[in-house]
């Protein structure tokens, strides 16, 4: 080979070497190239891409409040599934999407505080839903609180929950001290003679305040307390505590607690006889699970209730009527909506009246829109006051009949059938 050749093939290497470097130095890195997928989704929903708005929720789908948690995660998904028949929210000048991001927190308020921090910092999820019950909720609106994620709760009625000065959680339900009034007012109202009340208790945030409610509105209704006590939460015997009620021939017994609660003591209100002319619960008797567990024994007794689907109220532009939204809940799962399905599905009608509002997906301004939110929606009206709380929406109150329906007996004007008067007892049956 000729010394010129060989100079020549060198100098075509180093071209070709030097062209190479060139290009690689100008195809942008992976890391750019994420930067800006997430600076494109940051922007949404400004120009032509998709827009979608994602709801995160820690739910209690296996544990103690599992069945009241599959009622919450319905009501998120029946709403989910009727807005986007309508093409999604309006978000300006078009319709973002509605999807659902949902863990199970297991009934535990510990794990659905740190499933809410995981939904937030690592799911990105747009806005905050509530869990089930009082105490997951304390534990879940401190960390809304913390990342200023606004959150919708529908199933925290713990008046505890909003004494803290937060400004990011908002609640569509009547407060836990306003849950017994209603039971109450139709138990005097049918009968005025009665004068004694025996009140049990969960040892919870929500329970206690239902129960302290209950016992400052029935002694300034002019009735006597003669007991007052409360059992361990996930108790699996409560006899001690009946047969001191007995002791005491309330007329009316009345339960803070949940739905495994109220069925506990029910079993063992029969099992032991005690026999008040009234039993109401805060929790329970609204379920179609408690009328399961306990049939012909779930006769009689009274439940408060967020909503019913007998309540005159005015007609939505998402679910229309109360009597609309039950034939949507039942065609999808086969029974009449639990109030907690109803108050759920309530709590994305809030966001989306705010987020039409404000015009936007920003996390402030969807928040300034909910504190001013005043709707009348399928549930009712959707107004919160300074502490976000809905101050606004009394309770009713159903009965289980004796042909095994589920009925509205108060307020008289949303009533179906008459209350049944006085409780049947358990040796006369």
């Amino acid at each position: 080979m000729s010394k010129r050749l060989l100079i020549l093939i060198v100098v075509l290497l180093i071209t070709v070497m030097a062209l190479a470097a060139c290009s690689k130095a100008t195809t942008p890195a992976p890391a750019q190239e994420q930067t800006q997928e997430q600076t494109t989704e940051e922007k949404a929903p400004a120009g032509g891409e998709e827009c979608k708005v994602v709801f995160g929720a820690a739910v209690s789908l296996t544990g103690k409040y599992a069945k009241e948690g599959e009622y919450v995660k319905n009501g998120y998904e029946l709403y989910v599934e009727e807005i986007n028949k309508q093409g999604g929210i309006p978000v300006g000048d078009k319709r973002c999407k509605v999807e659902l991001k949902i863990y199970d927190d297991e009934s535990n308020a510990d794990r659905s505080a740190q499933l809410v921090e995981k939904l937030i910092t690592e799911d990105k999820v747009t806005f905050l839903l509530g869990p089930y019950g009082s105490g997951n909720t304390f534990a879940t609106t401190a960390i809304a609180e913390k990342y200023k994620v606004p959150m919708v709760e529908a199933n925290g009625a713990a008046t505890k929950i909003f004494n803290r000065g937060f400004k990011y959680s908002f609640a569509v339900l009547t407060p836990a001290p306003y849950y017994l009034r209603g039971i109450i007012d139709m138990a005097l109202d049918k009968d005025p003679n009665l004068k004694t009340v025996a009140i049990v208790i969960e040892n919870g945030a929500f329970a206690l305040e239902v129960a302290q409610g209950a016992k400052d509105y029935a002694e300034e209704k002019g009735l006597d307390v003669v007991y007052f006590d409360k059992y361990a939460k996930a108790a699996k015997d409560v006899s001690s505590l009946i047969t001191a009620m007995k002791s005491k021939n309330p007329d009316i017994v009345l339960g803070a607690g949940h739905l495994q609660d109220t069925i506990l003591v029910m079993k063992q209100s029969k099992d032991l006889g005690l026999s008040p002319k009234v039993f109401g619960f805060s929790v329970g008797p609204t379920s179609p699970e408690f009328r399961k567990a306990l049939g012909k024994d779930a006769d009689y007794v009274v439940g408060a209730a967020q909503w019913t689907p007998e309540l005159k109220y005015k007609s939505d532009d998402i679910f229309g009527t109360p009597q609309h939204f039950t034939e949507l809940y039942k065609a999808k799962y086969g029974e009449i909506p639990p109030y907690q399905a109803a108050e759920s599905a309530a709590a994305l009608i809030a966001y989306q009246k705010a987020i039409e509002a404000a015009g936007s997906l920003d996390k402030d301004k969807v928040r300034d829109a909910l504190a001013a939110l005043d709707y009348d929606s399928f549930y009712g009206k959707l107004k919160f006051n300074e502490q976000g709380m809905n101050v606004y929406k009394p309770m009713a109150v159903m009965q289980n009949y004796t042909d095994g329906g589920l009925y509205t007996v108060w307020p008289k004007e949303a009533a179906v059938k008459e209350f049944l008067y006085p409780f049947v007892p358990w040796d006369q049956r």
